[in-house]
C-alpha cells in the first residue's frame, strides 16, 4: 500500500532503492522520518506468527522492513477474510479505536518496526510534514479498501485474480513479473474464493498463455493486456 519513506542507515536498516524512495522524502521531509525512525524498535516473526491479535489493546502502530505480512479476521462461522497484505514499506495497525479490529500475522520470516502511539503522536503534533504524510497514506488506505470492496462484490473469479496479480505489480513496480509469499489459500481468503477456484483460474490463465509459471511463487506475466481487459469489462 505505501512505500518505504527512510532513507539511510537508521536503527540498523539499510537504505532501500531509489525507486522505494517517494518525493516526500526528497522534497525535505526526511529529518521528520528519520525522528519517526528513532522512536521504534524492530522486531521480528516467523512465519504464520501473529504479530497483533483482534480484540487487543491498539496503543503503536507497525511498518513493514522486509516479508510480507496478512491482515485477517475470523468469521463467527469459523471462515477467514484476508483483508489485506502488506509489504516492505507499507504501515499496518493505525489505530482507529482502543483495540484492534482484526489480526495481523507474518506470511513468512517478516522484520517490522513498531512505533509506540503516544510518542508517535506527540512527533505528529510537532511536525505538520509528517501529519501531511500520515493523513495521505489514510487516504491511500481507504482507496485501496474501497476498491477491493469492489472486485469482491461486482468481479467473477477470474477478474478478481487479474485485478490482484496486477495490484501486486503496481505496487511491487514489477509490471512483467509478481513474486507471491503467500498461499493459494491466502489469495482464496483475499478474494473472497475456494482455494479450489484460485488454483483452476491459475491453470486457466497459464493454459491461455496470459500467465507464465516458473515456480509456484513466481508469476511472468506476459498476457497483461489481457489481464487488463478483464478487469476493464
Amino acid at each position: 500500500m505505501y512505500q518505504q519513506v527512510v532513507t539511510g542507515k537508521v536503527s540498523g536498516i539499510s537504505q532501500p532503492p531509489a525507486s522505494a524512495v517517494p518525493a516526500v522524502a526528497r522534497s525535505g521531509q526526511l529529518d521528520a522520518l528519520v525522528a519517526l525512525e528513532q522512536i521504534g524498535t524492530r522486531h521480528s516473526f516467523s512465519r504464520d506468527e501473529e504479530i497483533y491479535a483482534e480484540g487487543d489493546a491498539s496503543e503503536c502502530w507497525y511498518q513493514v522492513v522486509s516479508g510480507a505480512v496478512r491482515i485477517c479476521k475470523w468469521m463467527a462461522d469459523g471462515r477467514r477474510h484476508i483483508a489485506e497484505f502488506c509489504f516492505a514499506g507499507d504501515c499496518f495497525g493505525l489505530p482507529a479505536s482502543g483495540t484492534r479490529s482484526a489480526t495481523a500475522e507474518a506470511v513468512g520470516d517478516v522484520v517490522v518496526m513498531r512505533y509506540p502511539q503516544r510518542a508517535a503522536d506527540r512527533l505528529i503534533d510537532e511536525t505538520p510534514r509528517l501529519a501531511r504524510e500520515m493523513y495521505d497514506r489514510t487516504l491511500r488506505e481507504l482507496t485501496q479498501t474501497q476498491t477491493h470492496t469492489l472486485v469482491l462484490s461486482r468481479m467473477t473469479a477470474a477478474e478478481r485474480l487479474a485485478s490482484f496479480l496486477l495490484e501486486l505489480s503496481e505496487r511491487r513496480d514489477t509490471p512483467r513479473a509478481v513474486d507471491l509469499p503467500m498461499s493459494r489459500y491466502d489469495i482464496a481468503d483475499y478474494l473472497g474464493l475456494t482455494m479450489e477456484t484460485v488454483c483452476r483460474t491459475f491453470s486457466a490463465f497459464k493454459r491461455d498463455g496470459i500467465i507464465a509459471l516458473p515456480t509456484p511463487q513466481r508469476v511472468e506475466l506476459p498476457g497483461r493486456d489481457a489481464l487488463e481487459t478483464m478487469c476493464e469489462a
